[in-house]
């Protein structure tokens, strides 16, 4: 088959690659749309992955084309979207149904070989039907609309609520979305880059501000009286929006951290004390799962698209042959360059 096999730091090649033999309880899948995440760019552009040489992906659809002798979930021709983690399920956090805190996991396109190729394999647990309607392009969105959705059922979202969105990329307007389906109050968008808060605005942000403003708090202060958010939900990562997410939480406010900082972060005596002061309830979210594996978080992603009522068609950027796919990391190594996902088809 032919595949994006990365060799070492920023040796990514479109080359020819042995195709995945399954096992018995296994399904083999041709991969008809697969994303780059961000977590692929220190993998690609760094020294960041597990080994070498890799195929890496792990946000993706597909059709099912060959299934294992003792597979009974799907069948050929089936269209699916893949769950790229595989929990050891006998572990003690798996018992309990904490799939990703699994200490004995692996996962499709960074500890075993991935997407970023013409056919992928997978325990046939890790194929979710796609609904009718939902197109492969959409099926690849799965994974991170999963990651938003579970960071609002980890921190226990509850509708009637002003909610602040901080951080509009993908994850960021994904868990916008979801926070209008759940129930919120209001949502306020907060974000440096006017197209993502039109983006905000067209999804349902009730008000959308922009951090780079010289008063962008005061706005946030008028917006609630003084009071701060009751739940806010951080998806950047960087050290300025996980400091603010505490500074603009209400007093006994839930914050919810699902972006994932690459940089250290220190806290001032004064910024951590908006913790003790407030009494914050502060949670971090991790992957997407929940039991019965892969969780509730897949089932309702997949009728949310079907319903039309989630929306990620706008949130792709291109979408480009597997082979142009080092040419794609040029324009993401450019900040700023790329504005949203980009899909690979093989």
């Amino acid at each position: 088959m032919k595949a994006a096999v990365l060799y070492g730091a920023q040796d990514l090649r479109y080359t020819d690659f042995e195709t995945p033999r399954i096992n018995r309880d296994e399904i083999l899948v041709r991969v008809k749309a697969t994303g780059i995440c961000g977590s692929d760019l220190p993998r690609v552009l760094g020294d960041g992955a597990h080994f070498y040489p890799i195929i890496l992906g792990h946000e993706f659809s597909g059709e099912v084309v060959e299934v294992g002798s003792t597979v009974n979930n799907l069948k050929v021709g089936d269209r699916i979207a893949g769950v790229p983690l595989i929990p050891c399920l006998k572990c003690s956090d798996c018992q309990h149904g904490w799939y990703s805190q699994c200490k004995n996991y692996s996962f499709i396109g960074s500890r075993v070989s991935g997407s970023w190729a013409e056919y992928v394999k997978m325990p046939a647990c890790n194929g979710v039907k796609l609904p009718d309607g939902v197109t492969y392009e959409q099926g690849a969105l799965f994974e991170p609309a999963t990651v938003a959705l579970h960071g609002l059922m980890v921190m226990g979202f509850r509708g009637g609520t002003d909610v602040a969105i901080i951080g509009c990329g993908t994850i960021g307007l994904l868990a916008l979305q979801y926070a209008k389906l759940l129930g919120a109050r209001r949502i306020i968008a907060l974000d440096l880059d006017p197209q993502k808060l039109a983006l905000a605005r067209q999804y349902g942000a009730s008000a959308c501000v922009n951090t780079g403003a010289a008063d962008f708090k005061a706005q946030l202060w008028e917006i609630t009286a003084g009071r701060g958010f009751e739940m806010v939900v951080e998806s950047a990562g960087v050290e300025f929006t996980e400091k603010l997410s505490l500074e603009l939480a209400a007093n006994k406010g839930e914050v919810m951290f699902i972006g994932t900082p690459s940089k250290p972060i220190t806290l001032a005596p004064r910024e951590f004390e908006n913790i003790n002061r407030k009494e914050l309830t502060v949670r971090g979210s991790w992957m997407s799962y929940s039991p019965p594996f892969p969780g509730k978080e897949w089932e309702l992603t997949g009728y949310y698209l079907q319903q039309g009522r989630l929306q990620v068609d706008e949130l792709i950027d291109r979408v480009i042959p597997l082979a142009e796919v080092k040419a794609a990391f040029a324009d993401l190594a450019v900040p700023g360059r790329v504005k949203g996902k980009i899909l690979l088809q093989g």
